[in-house]
């Protein structure tokens, strides 16, 4: 019997299963892939998740493998009151000294991942299809599958933990429930380019339109748009031509170096992505990664909070199986932390990932930083996950950003209106 069987082994389950196996724990992971293997994915680890894997001592192979590391960020904008402006900078040194994010390719990130968790101990079943999650008398106890062998295998475990994405079967067979919901509200498509030539990571955004750049593995250009999912059907009907007007429209001296280079790859993506936060624990079961919150991917979040959630739900595990306190005060600790810090930058997303126009009050925000490198080095630091929402969307920064003597005045339009 094992302590913790962990269901997938992407970004999510498999440094779970690490970090689990490092505290000397006995953990089974399964995924019905077999590594290397790629997935749909926005690729972006941000600065504060990949400061997470150099502490846990993998950075190294990701810069083995040639993944090319990103230390400036430029975010091109347009508004009708400011017209078309540029931010660029980076957010500040993190962990004695680090500043940079990596965008690897997901056959080379998630093989890394996956070693990792067998070297720490885990025993690692690629192409395990599971069918069934076990309950006994309301908890879950285990998982019946079927591995390459096409033998079926049933497995028991302490705890049951779901990090198979936003269909997970561990939340469907215990009907996990979800809160602060919301629809689909975008669609998103990437290919690789060879000879692009990049600043770093480059951000356009305009209303009815996103288009995001950054260097990866094979000194390739990744490079992805983003549509209201209003506009998937006509979109779908010819993904090649609704790409490049897209990148065209919104950054035209992107779309220009891309004409210049070569489409090296298939296109990939992806629509109706729902919005929602799940419950992630119940009696011998547990959710991390998109399976506990899914969220649209325009700020490219994803992988960085999958890491962040896997060491809370490892560090909860450890204090309940340890018995430093009972299993569901620790798991009621890992949702609320989870929670706290996810919730900030998941309304900024479901409430932009339409793509309307921003809100006069957010155009006055960007455009007060023209001017001030040290905000917009701390501002990106917001979206790289280096520094917490409420300190730089606090009345008293936002208020000396838009030049206001007293902190306790509103800034017009309101500043309570930002995001």
């Amino acid at each position: 019997m094992y302590d913790a069987i962990v269901i997938g082994a992407r970004v999510s389950g498999a440094p779970t299963a690490m970090l689990l196996a490092r505290r000397g724990y006995r953990v089974l992971l399964l995924d019905r892939a077999t590594f290397p293997s790629d997935t749909v994915s926005t690729h972006m680890i941000t600065v504060e998740g990949s400061a997470q894997l150099r502490r846990w001592g993998l950075l190294g192979q990701i810069e083995a493998s040639r993944c090319p590391a990103v230390t400036n960020i430029v975010l091109d904008l347009c508004f009708d009151r400011y017209g078309h402006f540029t931010l660029e900078g980076f957010p500040y040194p993190v962990d004695d000294g680090f500043a940079a994010l990596y965008a690897p390719k997901r056959t080379i990130l998630d093989k890394i991942l996956v070693d990792a968790a067998a070297a720490a101990g885990a025993d690692v079943r690629e192409g395990f299809s599971v069918r069934e999650v076990l309950t006994e008398d309301g908890r879950v106890v285990g998982v019946r599958g079927r591995g390459a062998s096409g033998i079926t295998i049933t497995e028991r475990a302490r705890m049951v933990i779901g990090a198979d994405g936003l269909r997970s079967i561990v939340a469907q067979t215990v009907s996990a429930p979800e809160y602060h919901v919301v629809p689909p509200k975008a669609f998103g498509y990437y290919t690789y380019w060879d000879d692009v030539e990049l600043r770093g990571l480059e951000f356009y955004t305009r209303p009815g339109g996103t288009v995001i750049a950054f260097p990866t593995h094979d000194d390739q250009a990744a490079v992805f748009v983003e549509r209201p999912e209003r506009d998937f059907a006509d979109f779908k009907a010819d993904v090649h031509a609704g790409y490049r007007k897209t990148v065209d429209d919104i950054a035209p001296d992107l779309g220009s170096r891309l004409e210049a280079g070569r489409l090296a790859h298939r296109f990939m993506g992806a629509g109706n992505r729902p919005n929602f936060f799940r419950k992630p624990f119940g009696p011998g079961w547990a959710l991390v990664g998109d399976a506990g919150v899914h969220k649209d991917p325009i700020t490219a979040q994803g992988i960085t909070d999958a890491f962040r959630d896997a060491e809370l739900l490892a560090q909860a595990l450890d204090d309940g199986f340890s018995g430093r306190m009972p299993v569901e005060t620790a798991l009621r600790t890992y949702e609320y932390r989870r929670n706290e810090a996810l919730k900030p930058l998941y309304d900024f997303i479901v409430d932009h990932a339409a793509m309307e126009p921003f809100e006069p009050a957010f155009q006055d925000v960007l455009a007060a930083m023209r001017n001030d490198q040290d905000a917009v080095n701390r501002f990106f630091g917001v979206i790289q996950n280096t520094v917490p929402w409420a300190e730089f969307f606090s009345p008293r920064n936002l208020s000396a950003l838009m030049g206001l003597t007293d902190p306790d005045v509103p800034a017009r339009p309101r500043l309570a209106d930002v995001g």
